[in-house]
């Protein structure tokens, strides 16, 4: 039962303090009018949460450490990829921009209310870490161990994925043009690809642990906002906006999310 409260109490301390520090970011765009820094500001939530999760509750020492430590490192490569990326010294990304457009003179209570829904998503997605560092029993099943390793694969693939890009895009001569190279001549969002295979692994993590399968929804929910919601419309969408025919061509011959060989 104390453990219970423990973790309950930690649920709401973080949602709290997420929501202000979203509210905080909100004054932020405001003022630069890029709502960007609110992907940076939600990669660094979960993994704050999922060290607090580890400090907070009382499992096996050797699991929290585990599931704190990818998580960790995870929010800090993305959230300072994003904030170099995207915000510091860049223009408002596509996204954001064509959202603030259609949204019109509402566009800050919009945002504010967007905001907030990513602290609630924050709290959502570190509930992997939550369910693992309440578990006690001592050492990483096999499970664990996979999961730790599929975590490794993906995380050097997002990496691969996202020095090619940047490779891409420092070339003069690369500007209007869509990307085909490395893994991106087998994928129009290798980026995506292994962010999500990395919320299976963190899923897998969890799924050892009692209640583990409740970690699954993370996974399944960063599918359908990858598929459905901020990921891959609105990129495709901004891509077609500014690269015409030469996406569309890519479109027609290159697999939009899995690797996989491209079409002649």
């Amino acid at each position: 039962m104390i453990a219970m409260w423990t973790t309950a109490g930690l649920v709401i301390g973080a949602l709290l303090a997420v929501s202000a520090l979203m509210v905080a970011l909100w004054f932020v765009q405001r003022r630069t009018r890029n709502a960007g820094i609110v992907d940076a500001g939600w990669a660094f939530s979960v993994g704050a949460l999922a060290v607090l999760a580890a400090v907070v509750l009382d499992g096996w020492i050797g699991r929290r450490i585990a599931v704190a430590t990818i998580m960790a490192i995870w929010s800090v490569r993305l959230g300072s990829y994003l904030l170099h990326d995207r915000v510091i010294g860049r223009p408002e990304d596509g996204r954001y921009a064509e959202m603030r457009r259609g949204w019109g003179a509402s566009a800050d209570t919009e945002f504010f209310w967007f905001f907030q829904i990513q602290a609630l998503a924050a709290v959502f997605f570190a509930l992997p870490a939550l369910l693992a560092a309440a578990y006690d029993r001592v050492g990483l099943s096999v499970l664990e161990q996979a999961a730790l390793i599929l975590w490794v694969t993906a995380f050097a693939g997002e990496l691969t994925a996202d020095h090619q890009l940047e490779q891409f895009k420092r070339e003069p001569s690369n500007r209007g043009r869509t990307c085909r190279i490395g893994l991106w001549r087998y994928s129009r969002h290798p980026n995506y690809f292994f962010e999500w295979l990395m919320w299976v692994a963190y899923a897998l993590f969890a799924l050892a642990s009692p209640f583990g399968w409740l970690a699954l929804a993370c996974p399944l929910a960063m599918l359908y906002f990858l598929f459905r919601v901020t990921g891959i419309p609105l990129a495709e969408a901004q891509a077609l906006r500014t690269r015409g025919d030469d996406y569309r061509q890519y479109q027609r011959t290159t697999s939009a999310f899995i690797p996989w060989p491209p079409k002649p």
